[in-house]
């Protein structure tokens, strides 16, 4: 048990909080459909730290070819917050709650959220790709992804990694030379 004094010189006894609790780290707010750019102006407001990670697609309208800003993971938005601060996210419109299991929100690697913030900071071409499970696995040996995991593809006569985040079953594709890769076992 902590103690803490209040204003008027009397102390309370607070209760040991798990580290997890008071110590932020990255989480997913699961969204509603096409909310993804309301909910991170909304988060930007309230002042918390968050992420939406976005790809140019050019879309062929009738009359005309407009370029799009969309979100790479669609439906989610990437928070930085301490657990005993989540009220300031999920009571935020269009959040429908944090991804985890059993009713509490699970944290995302560091190393995975570091990574993918480099690599669209880089500015690597990353698109949507549908989560997959099988095919080969291959580990990226350098660049802004290096050191993480993915399955090779041949995609117009080019090498791409479909690099997935296992909490939110979404997956990203990003061109990548074959030289970068290594194969890995398992």
């Amino acid at each position: 048990m902590e103690t803490q004094l209040i204003n008027d010189g009397s102390s309370v006894e607070l209760p040991d909080l798990p580290l997890d609790y008071i110590e932020p780290r990255w989480y997913v707010a699961y969204t509603s459909a096409k909310h993804e750019k309301r909910v991170a102006e909304q988060l930007g407001v309230r002042a918390v730290e968050h992420f939406l990670p976005t790809y140019s697609s050019v879309r062929r309208w009738k009359d005309r070819r407009v370029t799009l800003e969309l979100p790479l993971f669609p439906g989610y938005v990437f928070v930085r917050i301490a657990l005993c601060d989540r009220l300031r996210v999920v009571q935020v419109p269009g959040v429908a709650r944090l991804v985890g299991f059993d009713g509490k929100p699970a944290a995302l690697p560091e190393e995975e959220m570091e990574a993918l913030m480099k690599s669209l900071e880089y500015g690597l071409h990353a698109e949507p790709h549908p989560y997959l499970t099988a095919g080969h696995r291959v580990r990226v040996k350098d660049g802004p992804l290096a050191g993480l995991k993915g399955i090779l593809l041949r995609w117009k006569g080019n090498w791409r990694v479909v690099v997935s985040l296992e909490l939110i079953q979404r997956s990203m594709s990003v061109e990548i030379g074959a030289s970068n890769l290594e194969p890995t076992i398992g």
